[in-house]
């Protein structure tokens, strides 16, 4: 049993160095790369990617995976002065360390 990868959670050509992650936007499926994707398509896109590899499957039998991304029901709201129909796609982000009482840390996943 192993944690999961950086490629295995961002893609075939993620890589990291001390100061930088690097996340090739091809490896990253739905998203149309652009050299102007939004903020939130870029975080839409990396969240779906992550949830194929985190999953709560994954979770449940390996004490070495720490996060899974679990989806809900979809359902809809009314926004805005014209009260439009929006859907909405959640995602939960779960993350699991032995308690020790020390709050969310990022460096303890």
């Amino acid at each position: 049993m192993s944690e999961p990868t950086l490629t295995e959670v961002f893609g075939a050509n993620a890589t990291q160095d001390a100061s930088t992650v690097t996340i090739n936007k091809a490896d990253l499926a739905g998203l149309t790369a652009s050299a102007t994707n939004t903020a939130e398509s870029l975080l839409a896109a990396i969240m779906i990617q992550a949830a194929t590899t985190l999953t709560q499957t994954k979770f449940d039998g390996d004490t070495d995976v720490s996060i899974y991304i679990e989806s809900s029901f979809s359902n809809f709201i009314n926004r805005g002065a014209n009260n439009d129909r929006y859907q909405l796609d959640p995602l939960t982000v779960n993350f699991a360390k032995l308690n020790l009482e020390t709050g969310l840390n990022p460096d303890d996943y």
